[in-house]
């Protein structure tokens, strides 16, 4: 039994690599678009461009393991979904059909692991069935976690590098260039995420857009306090024909505050976090070294004495 169960291990986990490398084909059309944008407008951020493959093998399987996830997923999980890929940044190569497959795959592969681990380790029929369904529930929610943890990683870089994004903006429109020369010249010498945000903003205004619905468009994409100020803002002096330069610096000097704010509310909170280490790590040991010999002792002369 652990033989057969070893061997069925390998071989879930060499189809689902199998699953996911034969997925990984071209970009789509609006992955392509993407790339043009931030060739265009942000090389420094852009990423790197690959060759068309031959279509997927096995597209009816992997067709109906989609159709698993959509069926199995909650009303409305979908669009939370598409929310959380907007705030990861729309990783290449991974639309919503592409996460729904690796649920589906998840579901499948992890259930299948739990009931043979279950039936080699000689579990009774409840412990079988239960550990199925749990395994099951994380194998169908880890595609979910992974994206909701890289969006989260993606707005907490775009925290990080809006400070010097707006003082750059705004030295470039105080040196006389005009708000979409001034979003160009970020997008292209700043390399990060801000830069691809900044990048899609400009290419929606080169489009039509309107500059109002495109700074209202980036706020909705973010969840960054600080950003969908800026945009809040900008938008405001836009409609309201204040000058984009006066906005820019007021909020320049606001996010260098805001900065120092940050960096001392984090100094302060390292020494509440260097207090569980320093008691489950050091103490311990301390203890032992002080307390330690006096123990000994004290169980010698005991000992002694009976």
């Amino acid at each position: 039994m652990l033989a057969i169960a070893g061997g069925t291990v390998f071989l879930a986990i060499a189809i689902g690599a199998f699953v996911v490398v034969s997925g990984m084909g071209g970009p789509t059309p609006l992955e392509r678009a993407a790339e043009t944008i931030d060739m265009a407008y942000a090389p420094a951020s852009a990423l790197p461009t690959e060759e068309k493959t031959k279509d997927k093998p096995f597209a009816p399987a992997v067709q109906q393991v989609v159709s698993l996830g959509r069926r199995v997923t909650p009303k409305g999980a979908t669009a939370r979904l598409q929310r959380w890929l907007d705030l990861a940044g729309n990783p290449p190569n991974w639309p919503p059909e592409r996460l729904l497959e690796m649920q589906g795959i998840g579901l499948l592969v992890f259930a299948a692991l739990a009931a043979l681990l279950a039936l080699a380790l000689g579990f009774n029929v409840v412990w079988i069935v239960f550990s199925t369904v749990m395994f099951a529930a994380v194998g169908f929610w880890a595609p979910f976690i992974v994206v909701y943890d890289l969006g989260l990683r993606r707005q907490h870089n775009i925290r990080r590098e809006l400070p010097d994004a707006i003082d750059l903006l705004t030295l470039s429109v105080e040196a006389g260039m005009g708000f979409e020369g001034a979003v160009a010249q970020v997008s292209a010498t700043m390399p990060g995420s801000l830069s691809r945000e900044f990048a899609r903003m400009l290419h929606e205004m080169q489009m039509g857009m309107r500059r109002a619905d495109a700074l209202r468009a980036l706020a909705d994409r973010t969840t960054v306090i600080e950003l969908r100020t800026v945009s809040t803002s900008l938008l405001q002096a836009t409609e309201l024909g204040i000058p984009i330069v006066d906005v820019l610096r007021e909020q320049a000097k606001e996010m260098r505050v805001r900065r120092r704010q940050n960096a001392e509310t984090a100094a302060a909170k390292v020494p509440v976090k260097v207090v569980f280490p320093l008691v489950l790590c050091l103490l311990p040991a301390l203890f032992i070294i002080v307390i330690g010999p006096g123990v000994l002792r004290i169980v010698q002369a005991f000992s002694r004495s009976f």
